[in-house]
């Protein structure tokens, strides 16, 4: 659950503690004590349908350091691109009540699905309702504003899930900024069942990544989006597969300026994230690839608790 950058034996030992207890099928009110000084640091809450958003957070630890953050992964519902927007915004809902009980102060919605088909809701209807004093981010715009501003052509393409494609999210944000951009979109719903097997570096992803990637390069865009989370490990792939030429605009390298600038902005919030440097995750299904994929994605081994979404 916890990586602490700055911290103790004790805090280390509570964790150890507490894995064994859930391992064990111990007692429930234990595992609860011997995790709650970590659960309710207030903390930066990071939420992705799978570990596919380790990849931002590496990003956002890099060039925000000290701060606590906490990831959940629902990896139990995976994926969520060819779900209704409906079930969309009840699994995101659901992800929110997790991650503000744990006294996260502000949440990044990682998962392009629910950034493109829930978040607005998530704003305008349930913050307001339920917790008016935090706040829910998303990663398209970043994207947007950073495809917006590498192409030279004014053609960028798209690589997204089904729920995103169909959203049009990303074509609506890039006009907003330059109305004569064209926006090629490429729905791409094997990728990550495909990077969430393990599978992302295999033949087969080779093959159905340039069978994605065909039709963008027929269009001769010169800016690809990589408009989900889990296509930033697949980055060397794309890249051999389409040259040095185009430009790759990455989440993971989007969102920390924003976040960092976003806070600037709010000192209201950021003075109430705390520093102790704590890193813990969650995923709603353990499974020995969270830990193992997972780490891959973030760049540093990770150990995450189960949670329970209601």
């Amino acid at each position: 659950m916890v990586v602490r950058e700055a911290g103790g034996f004790v805090a280390e030992v509570q964790f150890l503690l507490a894995r064994l207890i859930q391992q064990e099928n111990g007692p429930p009110w234990l595992f609860s004590f011997l995790c709650y000084n970590h659960a309710m640091e207030p903390s930066i809450g990071v939420f992705d349908s799978g570990f596919g958003g380790l990849d931002i957070l590496r990003g956002i630890t890099e060039a925000l350091p000290g701060y606590n953050y906490l990831y959940l992964g629902d990896t139990a519902r995976t994926p969520y691109g060819t779900r209704s927007k409906e079930l969309v915004y009840d699994f995101t809902r659901q992800a929110m009540d997790f991650l503000f009980e744990h006294n996260c102060q502000l949440v990044i919605i990682a998962c392009n699905t629910a950034s493109s088909g829930a978040l607005r809701k998530i704003q305008q209807e349930y913050l307001p309702a339920r917790y008016p004093d935090r706040n829910a981010l998303g990663v398209l715009i970043p994207a947007a504003e950073e495809a917006v501003a590498r192409t030279k052509n004014k053609k960028i393409g798209v690589m997204a899930t089904p729920g995103t494609v169909l959203s049009n999210a990303f074509v609506r944000e890039i006009k907003k900024l330059d109305a004569d951009a064209q926006v090629i979109q490429q729905a791409c719903p094997l990728l990550v069942p495909l990077v969430e097997s393990g599978e992302h570096t295999s033949k087969a992803a080779q093959l159905i990544l340039s069978s994605y990637l065909e039709p963008l390069l027929k269009e001769h865009v010169d800016t690809i989006v990589l408009g989900c989370t889990h296509y930033g490990i697949l980055e060397p792939q794309i890249r051999s597969i389409i040259g040095p030429e185009i430009s790759i605009v990455s989440e993971s390298r989007a969102v920390p300026p924003k976040l960092k600038s976003y806070l600037e902005r709010h000192p209201e919030i950021e003075k109430r994230i705390g520093t102790s440097g704590i890193l813990s995750f969650y995923s709603t299904d353990l499974t020995p690839s969270f830990n193992e994929l997972g780490s891959k994605f973030f760049g540093k081994p990770i150990s995450a608790l189960k949670a329970e979404l209601r």
